[in-house]
């Protein structure tokens, strides 16, 4: 076995009745897709795991190639989304699938879920007390059953530090590359983004999709705008000459805007200046200051502050973490 391949962060996937086959692909697509090195070498190792063969929600039936016990030894435990079975509609709960749960979490096992997953994490008690997503349109239902979680049914995904649970479906994918990304870097992350052809980043949340499309634009949207903006994200750009850009007065450009990608405009691009500078700091030797200024935000002290505000750590700390020699 290869060195990096031994080192791989073990995910042990937990594959119940009424799976979403969407939810179960994910983390294969995703964690698979993330590799490092001159060999491409594998950084996470994929289990999936059940009792017997499963009923998918889609009408096929799937075998999971491990039982149980990999979860023993898995460093994150993953629950993909289901349409039925006790966890969505009584709160109940295979005892065993409770105790697996629990043993991972009691070892300090990350946990995660994608879509409706995040109800089986609450009828093993995981949840209680904590924040939490889970699909907008679950929320009558999940929310009901559960009354103890903190839930958050606009957002697409929330990180509690050793619980992670996302809204549905394409919010799972945006999970695992966040996941990605905490472990490895903005670098790793958006090269598992580009294979698998889908942005390393959304912005805002569920409320732009709750039952209603995208407002179709009358004329132009805000995209090309956002594209001009990335061109220049070294100059100060503001909110006058962006909706000049567009030809729509501010408040119409603002509204446009929010609509299409759920924030505000100075939001947007400040979170893009911070994940340009991650980008240079895990890729480039430039300096603080160098970084601070070609992503936009003006000085070292401006970098440290958003830094510091969006992942807790200060540049330095990130460069040792996620420089990545290839």
């Amino acid at each position: 076995m290869r060195k990096n391949q031994a080192m791989a962060h073990r995910i042990a996937v937990l594959v119940l009745d009424g799976v979403v086959p969407f939810d179960l692909g994910t983390p294969a697509q995703v964690f698979g897709s993330a590799r490092i090195g001159p060999e491409r070498e594998r950084l996470y190792e994929l289990l999936f795991c059940g009792e017997g063969p499963v009923r998918t929600e889609a009408g096929f039936t799937v075998t999971p190639d491990h039982d149980l016990s990999v979860t023993e030894r898995a460093d994150t435990v993953l629950v993909p989304g289901i349409h039925t079975g006790g966890p969505v509609t009584d709160g109940s709960l295979p005892e065993a699938v409770r105790e697996a749960l629990l043993s991972a979490s009691r070892r300090g096992a990350r946990i995660v879920s994608i879509c409706t997953g995040a109800s089986v994490l609450a009828a093993a008690g995981l949840l209680d007390g904590r924040p939490a997503a889970t699909h907008w349109a679950w929320a009558r239902r999940i929310g009901g059953l559960y009354p103890r979680v903190n839930w958050d049914f606009d957002v697409l995904f929330v990180d509690d530090g050793d619980v992670l649970t996302s809204a549905g479906v394409g919010a799972g994918v945006d999970l695992c590359l966040h996941i990605v990304r905490s472990d490895h870097g903005a670098e790793v992350a958006n090269g598992a983004a580009r294979r698998c052809v889908v942005p390393p980043w959304r912005d805002g949340g569920q409320a732009q999709y709750i039952e209603r499309p995208v407002p179709p634009a009358a004329g132009i949207g805000t995209e090309p705008t956002r594209s001009w903006v990335l061109d220049r994200l070294s100059e100060p750009v503001s909110l006058e000459e962006m909706a000049g850009h567009a030809r729509m007065s501010v408040r119409t450009f603002t509204r446009r805007f929010r609509d299409e990608t759920g924030s505000s405009p100075r939001q947007w691009l400040l979170r893009q200046r911070v994940e340009h500078a991650r980008l240079l700091l895990e890729s480039t030797d430039l300096g603080v200051d160098v970084v601070a200024r070609r992503a936009g935000l003006g000085s070292a002290t401006a970098l440290r502050q958003h830094l510091q505000a969006t992942i807790g750590v200060a540049p330095s700390a990130y460069r040792r973490t996620f420089r990545h020699a290839g």
